[in-house]
């Protein structure tokens, strides 16, 4: 097996800095608003190239769920969730949610940017249930 390691390229590279610093950003249309993600060089709503990497509010919500019992890389030993959180900026981003988990359904459950690192030691940003 490997490790599920970015592979990053000059578009995302802005945003994996602003992670390390723990101050999540991701590129902001300058035409119209539409929040980019994932990073690239032109506006997938109004085709604009032009863009400025703005910080995120850290909180979103569960949009989807699931828990991998089956290890597929060595960073990621199993038991592990992954959720699909809807940002409150808009993009849909795939994550994992630490902490406790919740109780019933996961679905609609507020959670804030927390950050955390695999089994490799790459730093990510997870979620966490919001308070």
């Amino acid at each position: 097996m490997a490790n599920s390691a970015a592979v990053l390229s000059m578009y995302d590279e802005p945003m994996w800095e602003s992670i390390r610093a723990h101050d999540w950003h991701l590129q902001q249309c300058d035409d119209c608003s539409e929040w980019r993600y994932p990073p690239g060089p032109c506006c997938p709503k109004c085709l604009s190239p032009r863009s400025t990497w703005r910080p995120l509010s850290g909180r979103g919500e569960i949009a989807s769920w699931v828990v991998f019992h089956r290890q597929y890389f060595d960073n990621w030993p199993p038991p592990y969730n992954v959720v699909a959180v809807k940002l409150a900026e808009g993009p849909l981003v795939i994550s994992n949610l630490t902490g406790p988990e919740p109780e019933g359904s996961w679905i609609g459950r507020p959670v804030a940017v927390a950050y955390g690192t695999d089994a490799a030691g790459t730093l990510l940003p997870q979620m966490r249930l919001a308070e």
